[in-house]
């Protein structure tokens, strides 16, 4: 005969007891689930019959029977939703609920599988704290709840709340045990005979189980039912991994609002009429909010309370009082910052140091070797501690393996940084990352352009670390990334009284603004430089006058150009520095030839030609004879003009000099179109473009585009000037430069009749 074994049951018995008679033969007795097991009541015991030898006697021994109810939990809908369509779908996506009795298995845990292993019907949503995971979940599910006839049961489990105290699984158990008829007499003791229970009454039914606020899969897992036709919902901060990977269940990250979603909330929460009244203050609010909707619900919950009072005022006072604005001295819920810090109770030490770190780091996003450095951990560590926080819903993770936060989530870390790290540790840290930056930047400009002169590494700055980029294409790429990055840390080093600092970085940026064309950019960083530079050696004032100059000059503002180069080369003569003073007269002749002066433009060009001559530096010498070369084509002087340049060519070839080769074979072409010679033009323009791709010379590469055309015209071959003309102008669109204008109507006057 076969083995019998003792389980409890209930007074009453119906398919749902029949199902859990069921599930207590295949679990309790060892037994194969669904393997031709009838039940049969009798009584106060049920006999199991589970093949022909396995027989499972089922005693009575929870009193009072199970009510039959329709649990409807779900708190309200709210009041004001909108947008959010993408992620609505995904929800219906994945807790589309099966069949009652559709096919699957059964995990370790009682949770219903399909066949290949995917748990079903089970969505974790998640974001940070105020970004509407509970809005979006109880939206979903109002708007569903046809498809869960049986009912909807709802639970707070106050991971991150006021209280501090996440709810017990075991209550939650029971209080669904609860809401599904089952009477407090008689349960089982623990919480695995409680959840078994609790799935046993769950089986064959279409309810919606929501679990709000969770915190761990520990609270999570015992409320999950053990069948496929129900669906699960759950909101989290910090996504229980487990629920991922154990059951499949499907993580939808949650985001900010798009524009047009925030405006609809602000929209429906003010009214049309006074958001059409005042529509430039709606988007700056909307703005100053970062599209959060926490904070957006708080500052249109004080806008709409004073109706009368304009928009804008209330935009002023949130720009002015950032994150003080979205508190709330009495209610937590409503309070931004308050919201934000119940992330924070389950971080360690290591972890909210790191948090409240991240707050002052210069720039929008971080790379991993960075943010080393700013916590001085080794990469390994620092990549466990940003997992962390990105896992907190603290740091969100961005495309390359980069960090950042939201903007009203760093001014938390920053607050918090302020409050609870001292002010040294805050100042060590910008330091190393700051040095960080410096070392990279400056190796990075030495690949770009070996030739200038290097700078000599700050002794009181420690050997910290550096990237070891490969090549100048990789140090391209890593400016490119960086670049944001290095502005805002040249700006917190000015700031921070590291003068030094902050003009060697604007002096590590000069090759690459040049490569790119980021002329505005260029003279920000010099304009900081230029405030400091009574704090450092006279020539870094001339620098930053020289650099000032010349990028005011490529932008058109000749005077205002020309003024900043005369500065800076009056400084450079009252010092007796013949270095500066040749690169004053370099970049003042360029000035002045872009200001049609081509005459004394020659006249520098010739006097930074003599003294490079002087100073024994051959590289220098050869841009200088390169310049003379341009200003004798432009007055007419061909001949003198083509061996200046080949003479430049020759030294730059000689020293290894990619970027001065491109910029002399530009000029020869320009001798030869301007001789009347545009085979041996184009020849020349086409091989300092090759040169200048190579280098990621955008900017340069613009110019010999648009100059190429016109030989190319000259020699009737028109597609060729077209194409690259138009290439020529996307690159002057891209880079906002006036020749954009020029190029066009040239492309304009190749197209028209004749």
């Amino acid at each position: 005969m076969g083995s019998m074994v003792c389980v409890p049951v209930v007074d009453r018995w119906d398919r749902d007891e029949v199902g859990m008679a069921d599930e207590v033969a295949g679990g309790s007795g060892g037994l194969p689930a669904g393997t031709g097991q009838h039940v049969v009541a009798s009584g106060s015991a049920v006999t199991v019959q589970a093949g022909r030898d396995a027989v499972v006697e089922v005693r009575q021994v929870v009193h009072g029977p199970v009510r039959r109810v329709v649990p409807r939990q779900l708190p309200a809908a709210p009041r004001v939703f909108t947008g959010r369509v993408a992620e609505l779908a995904a929800l219906d996506r994945v807790l589309a609920t099966a069949p009652p009795d559709g096919p699957g298995t059964a995990a370790p845990d009682g949770v219903t599988v399909d066949r290949a292993g995917e748990a079903l019907g089970i969505s974790v949503v998640d974001g940070a704290g105020g970004i509407g995971k509970t809005c979006l979940a109880l939206t979903w599910a109002h708007r569903n709840l046809d498809r869960f006839p049986d009912g909807q049961l709802f639970v707070d489990l106050r991971g991150f709340s006021p209280t501090g105290r996440p709810a017990d699984p075991g209550e939650a158990v029971r209080g669904f045990l609860n809401a599904l008829g089952a009477g407090p007499e008689g349960l089982p003791p623990d919480l695995d005979a409680q959840a078994a229970l609790y799935r046993s009454l769950m089986t064959g039914k279409r309810v919606l189980v929501m679990l709000d606020n969770a915190a761990t899969a520990d609270q999570v897992v015992p409320l999950l039912p053990g069948t496929a036709s129900c669906a699960v919902l759950v909101t989290s901060r910090a996504v229980p991994s487990s629920l991922i990977d154990r059951y499949g269940a499907h993580r939808l990250r949650l985001g900010v609002l798009s524009h047009e979603e925030a405006r609809a909330v602000v929209t429906a929460r003010l009214g049309a009429g006074r958001v059409a009244a005042e529509p430039g203050a709606a988007d700056e609010l909307i703005g100053l909010c970062g599209h959060q909707p926490l904070a957006l619900t708080i500052a249109t919950r004080r806008a709409a309370t004073h109706p009368t009072t304009p928009l804008a005022e209330f935009t002023t006072e949130l720009r002015g009082a950032g994150l003080e604005a979205l508190d709330h001295d009495t209610d937590p819920a409503a309070s931004l910052p308050a919201v934000l810090s119940w992330s924070l109770r389950r971080l360690t030490d290591r972890q909210r140091l790191a948090f409240a770190l991240l707050g002052t780091i210069p720039g929008p996003h971080a790379g991993l070797p960075a943010t080393a450095a700013l916590l001085d951990l080794p990469v390994g560590e620092t990549y466990a501690v940003l997992r962390a926080l990105t896992d907190a819903s603290l740091v969100d993770r961005a495309p390359g393996g980069r960090h950042h936060m939201h903007d009203l989530v760093r001014e938390y870390a920053a607050v918090t940084a302020g409050r609870e790290v001292d002010a040294g540790a805050r100042g060590a840290a910008l330091r190393r990352v700051s040095d960080f930056y410096l070392r990279t930047a400056h190796a990075a400009d030495r690949l770009l352009n070996p030739h200038r002169q290097p700078l000599r590494p700050d002794p009181s700055a420690g050997a910290a670390n550096h990237l070891d980029l490969p090549d100048a294409a990789a140090a391209l790429a890593w400016f490119d990334v960086e670049h944001v990055n290095l502005l805002e840390t040249q700006r917190a080093a000015a700031g921070s009284a590291s003068y030094r600092t902050a003009a060697d970085l604007a002096w590590s940026l000069a090759s690459y603004h040049d490569r790119r064309g980021h002329l505005r950019e260029r003279i920000a960083a010099w304009r900081v430089v230029l405030d400091v530079a009574g704090h450092l050696p006279a020539a870094t004032l001339v620098r930053a006058h020289r650099h000032l100059g010349r990028a005011h000059a490529d932008l058109g503002l000749h005077d205002a150009g020309i003024e900043h180069l005369g500065r800076g080369l009056a400084v450079a003569e009252s010092h007796g520095d013949a270095v500066q003073q040749a690169h004053s007269h370099r970049e003042l002749g360029w000035a002045l030839v872009g200001q049609g002066d081509d005459r004394r433009g020659l006249e520098h060009a010739l006097r930074a030609l003599e003294l490079f001559r002087a100073l024994g530096q051959p590289v220098w010498e050869a841009n200088a004879l390169n310049q003379v070369a341009w200003c004798e084509a432009r007055l007419g002087e061909h001949e003198e003009a083509r061996a200046r340049g080949r003479a430049a060519l020759a030294l730059h070839r000689r020293h290894d000099n990619p970027a001065g080769a491109a910029a002399t074979l530009d000029t020869l072409g320009y001798v030869e179109h301007r001789d009347g010679h545009h085979d041996r033009a184009v020849d020349h323009y086409e091989q300092s473009l090759a040169l200048r791709r190579e280098l990621g010379n955008t900017y340069r590469c613009a110019d010999t585009l648009d100059r190429l055309g016109h030989p190319l015209v000259a020699l009737g071959d028109h597609e060729r000037a077209r194409a690259v003309w138009r290439e020529a102008l996307r690159l002057y669109q891209e880079q906002g430069r006036d020749d954009a204008a020029r190029t066009q109507r040239q492309l304009d006057d190749l197209d028209g009749p004749g």
